[in-house]
């Protein structure tokens, strides 16, 4: 049987796609970027926020007239976040489709398709408390990065989040698998690995902390570069600090979702610290490591937000000028504490109008920063040639900024040092040293 997959949302559901097309390939089906070929569609679905979830539907009911007027024997299945979250519901939601798959059972996929030739439906969205891909090798889409998950759900149970409900809790993993996945993708040519986790920062295995692994990472595959990502603020510590400052290899770059600016809004959303203690956070990581990029997650029109908290927020972002941040307005998700008990009563053209402020305010910053490189010699990973002009290479630095240059007889996937000449609001423009 030939398989169609698409993939909607995170980094996290990337990696899982690539976990499905490898039990898949184990068990004998065929991969097709063909939609009109394919015997199964798959559509790995994410529901942190309300605007990816209504692309999915309509995607879905697109793909669905494939099977109305060119494949009547064509099966469609919903995997992921969504699946989770709806459970059955979807059935009722797109009565055409005939299989549903929450994250923690990509492993019995096969089964369950082979099952849809006796049974009209199929449905597995049961959580585990343990993690279940120790043993599978994903497949990586290519490129010269690969993600590599370490750790799934959350225990935090942020009021305005999805995510402990479709993932479960926190479940790590064992290093060893982790070490021997580093391994296989150094000698497979990947020069970069991303570790990913809800809460990256919380990986617990025995007695081995998050430092401990990613120092541990850092020395198996020296010549491999290591990001990291999500970070959860409380839990950045100095021994952590210290081993990103310790090791070249390990990028310094650190993902740390503020939310919003206001304390008061921070309690609502029941995240684990203050505005001031966030701060503290962030002088303690420049202090330790001065020349290192800070990105983060901001919502705008949460409950009960007032005018007075998001001037809070716009007074935060000032103070600490983060190099990006991905920024959007609270939509209420069915299912969490905050559309049970709170009041979503901030108006949507607000919200609307307090989210572009931001956005025109975190430009400017970006600006601000990306300026402070130029002049700077910085290693560079070359991903690719530049898709506005044919002449450059682009990649990026440990900071995870955006260069392109100059080409000369450098190779993709090679490090090389780039002198930054000049900047454009969102990307670094450089040539290399020779």
């Amino acid at each position: 049987m030939k398989f169609y997959i698409e993939t909607y949302g995170c980094q996290m559901n990337i990696y899982d796609s690539e976990i499905i097309c490898s039990i898949l390939f184990k068990s004998g089906f065929i991969k097709t970027s063909n939609l009109k070929k394919a015997d199964i569609i798959l559509l790995n679905t994410c529901s942190v926020r309300e605007k990816p979830e209504k692309k999915i539907f309509n995607r879905f009911l697109k793909i669905n007239k494939i099977k109305i007027f060119k494949n009547k024997k064509l099966k469609l299945g919903i995997v992921g976040c969504l699946a989770t979250h709806y459970k059955n519901n979807l059935f009722d939601k797109l009565k055409f489709l005939d299989l549903i798959v929450g994250p923690d059972s990509y492993n019995k996929i096969p089964e369950m398709i082979k099952n849809l030739k006796t049974k009209k439906k199929e449905i597995d969205v049961r959580l585990a408390n343990q993690e279940r891909y120790t043993k599978i090798i994903p497949i990586p889409n290519g490129g010269r990065s690969a993600f590599i998950s370490i750790m799934r759900g959350c225990d935090n149970m942020c009021t305005f989040c999805i995510v402990p409900y479709t993932r479960g809790r926190e479940k790590s993993r064992n290093p060893n698998s982790i070490l021997k996945e580093c391994k296989l993708l150094y000698k497979k040519g990947y020069k970069e690995i991303i570790l990913l986790g809800q809460n990256v920062d919380a990986y617990f295995w025995k007695n081995m902390k998050f430092f401990q692994l990613l120092e541990l990472i850092a020395k198996t595959v020296p010549l491999m570069r290591v990001r990291f990502l999500t970070s959860y603020p409380s839990n950045i510590t100095k021994n952590l600090l210290k081993v990103v400052k310790k090791y070249s290899n390990i990028c310094k770059h650190f993902h740390l979702p503020l939310q919003s600016g206001s304390t008061r809004i921070l309690s609502l959303m029941r995240r684990k610290y203050t505005v001031e203690e966030f701060l503290l956070i962030i002088k303690m990581i420049k202090k330790i490591i001065p020349d290192c990029s800070i990105s983060s997650d901001i919502m705008t029109g949460f409950c009960t937000e007032t005018q007075e908290d998001h001037r809070e927020t716009i007074r935060i972002m000032n103070i600490i000028k983060f190099n990006f941040s991905f920024l959007f307005k609270y939509s209420s998700r069915q299912g969490t504490y905050a559309y049970r008990k709170l009041k979503d009563n901030v108006p949507n053209s607000l919200k609307i109008s307090r989210l572009n402020e931001i956005i025109r305010l975190q430009k400017s910053h970006s600006f601000y920063r990306l300026k402070q490189n130029i002049g700077k010699i910085q290693e560079v990973l070359i991903e690719g040639i530049s898709k506005k002009d044919e002449n450059y290479y682009y990649g990026r630095n440990s900071k995870n900024d955006i260069i392109v240059f100059t080409k000369n007889k450098s190779k993709i996937g090679s490090y090389k040092k780039v002198k930054i000449l000049n900047s454009t609001f969102t990307t670094l423009i450089g040539e290399i040293i020779p």
